[in-house]
């Protein structure tokens, strides 16, 4: 082989010397050539050559012993041969031309006819068509490296977004393997702006960072951005691709945000509505207290008795009101999620029991383990059972309580299968002094919402009315 490296490579591999010497004489004769020239006279020398890419182009006779140029063709396909072959013969077959030509090889020609401006057109060609495929792969690997390591879902679909290829951020916000959502359409999955999306997609064949709720097979909801575009392949068939961006967590903390801020003005309302009624109540009771002693009267002492009661009671609920809009202070400690869970059941088991509900209760086998202040989740994880158990009729409620593991967290899921929350309610749920009950004051969720926020647990509802509702709650897992 020549020493110099910016020749081009080439190997005649060909059983037959004298067909070699001819071959070459050919390809030495080509104008301005630069060409380093080896003879390949085996089967097995022309495989470690192409498995070592020790060539740049490769001219196979079609007849190698036992072997043929075309099961040298199929072994450099396996190999991932980049380098251009060019299949020689004795006499022409337009089979074989027809097979190579299937199989890869950038030309077929016949040695009768060779010549050396017959060879310097093939050789040319093959080296030129070669780099520009050499550049397509290039781009292809590069294109689909993007694709494959995409954080976003990045997806191929038909016109119908009946899905065509995916990657894999697609097949894990989803929950679904690439062979599943192959039989499924994204409309299927949009339980929000599915109409929008097919709106869009008629009108101007593209979708642009729309809004939209995905449901994965999980059965969780999903808050996603959805760009996509209608394009037409080389045969005329319509296609879409698009990336889904998903921003879950991003909602999450948005809403986690509005919550703290609604609790954080009513704890100021409340301060200051107890600041101007504890002053005229303290007013109220240091009088009731200097005329009790010197009243004689058994009318008069009964209706003083009756204010200072009641001004008690007032006391009493102003305190409760700033305990519940108070920041509560949190003792924490390494403590098992299922522990404070069984507690909480405990308290609230007569409840359970005098309304003949059916209780079930589903663990992992091993302990879970978060950062918690024991009593005040307690109280946390009793307001929601209380709650669930109410809404239940007697003796067909169905309370499910489990602890689901994750990868970074413990998912607490309490479900009735009760009365449900309308659509606008659930929104108001935690706000202070919302309540749907007759007698209730609406504290115990605003109270549950705010030991959670403190734990950095996430709380999420699902409902549907006169089938239940579902409470999950997310605690991040300590080792």
């Amino acid at each position: 082989m020549s020493q110099n490296s910016q020749a081009i490579r080439i190997v005649i591999v060909d059983d037959d010397e004298d067909d070699f010497i001819i071959t070459s004489d050919y390809i030495k004769g080509i104008e301005d050539n630069d060409y380093a020239i080896e003879w390949c006279s085996t089967y097995a020398q022309a495989v470690e050559a192409i498995r070592t890419s020790a060539y740049d182009l490769y001219l196979v006779d079609y007849r190698l012993g036992v072997k043929t140029g075309l099961d040298l063709l199929k072994e450099a396909v396996r190999m991932h041969c980049e380098q251009p072959i060019i299949l020689l013969t004795g006499k022409g077959n337009k089979a074989v031309d027809q097979e190579a030509m299937q199989i890869g090889a950038m030309d077929y020609l016949i040695k009768s006819e060779l010549n050396t401006e017959k060879l310097e057109r093939s050789i040319r060609y093959s080296l030129e068509r070669s780099a520009s495929l050499k550049a397509l792969r290039a781009n292809e690997r590069k294109y689909r490296s993007i694709f494959e390591r995409s954080k976003d879902a990045v997806f191929i679909t038909d016109e119908a977004l009946r899905f065509k290829n995916v990657n894999s951020a697609t097949a894990e916000l989803l929950g679904y393997t690439p062979d599943e959502l192959i039989l499924l359409s994204l409309y299927e999955l949009i339980t929000e702006g599915k109409d929008a999306v097919f709106q869009s997609l008629s009108q101007s064949g593209e979708v642009d960072d729309a809004e939209i709720i995905l449901i994965n097979k999980q059965g969780e909801k999903k808050y996603c951005i959805l760009s996509a575009t209608q394009e037409t392949d080389d045969t005329g068939t319509v296609y879409v691709q698009g990336i889904i961006h998903d921003i879950t967590n991003l909602k999450r903390a948005e809403k986690a945000a509005l919550q703290a801020e609604k609790l954080a003005a009513t704890g100021r309302l409340v301060r200051t509505l107890a600041h101007e009624v504890r002053n005229p109540l303290n007013n109220i009771q240091m009088s009731v207290e200097q005329l009790i002693p010197v009243n004689q009267s058994a009318d008069d002492a009964l209706f003083l008795e009756i204010i200072q009661r009641n001004s008690k009671r007032i006391n009493d609920l102003i305190t409760e009101l700033l305990n519940s809009a108070r920041p509560s202070e949190m003792m924490f400690k390494k403590t098992i999620l299922q522990t404070a869970l069984d507690d909480s059941i405990s308290a609230a088991l007569d409840r359970i029991t005098l309304q003949h509900i059916n209780m079930h209760v589903r663990y992992p086998e091993y302990p879970c383990y978060i950062q918690a202040d024991s009593e005040k989740l307690k109280v946390a994880f009793l307001n929601i059972i209380i709650n669930a158990v109410e809404a239940m009729k007697d003796i067909q409620g169905e309370l499910q309580i489990a602890v689901k593991p994750g990868t970074a967290l413990y998912t607490v899921e309490i479900s009735d299968n009760g009365c449900g929350i309308s659509a606008e309610n659930i929104s108001k749920l935690f706000e202070p002094y919302f309540t749907s009950k007759r007698n209730g004051m609406g504290l115990g969720l605003a109270a549950t919402l705010n030991i959670l926020q403190a734990h950095k647990a996430h709380i999420d509802v699902k409902s549907k009315e006169n089938f239940g509702t579902t409470f999950l709650i997310s605690f991040p897992a300590v080792t």
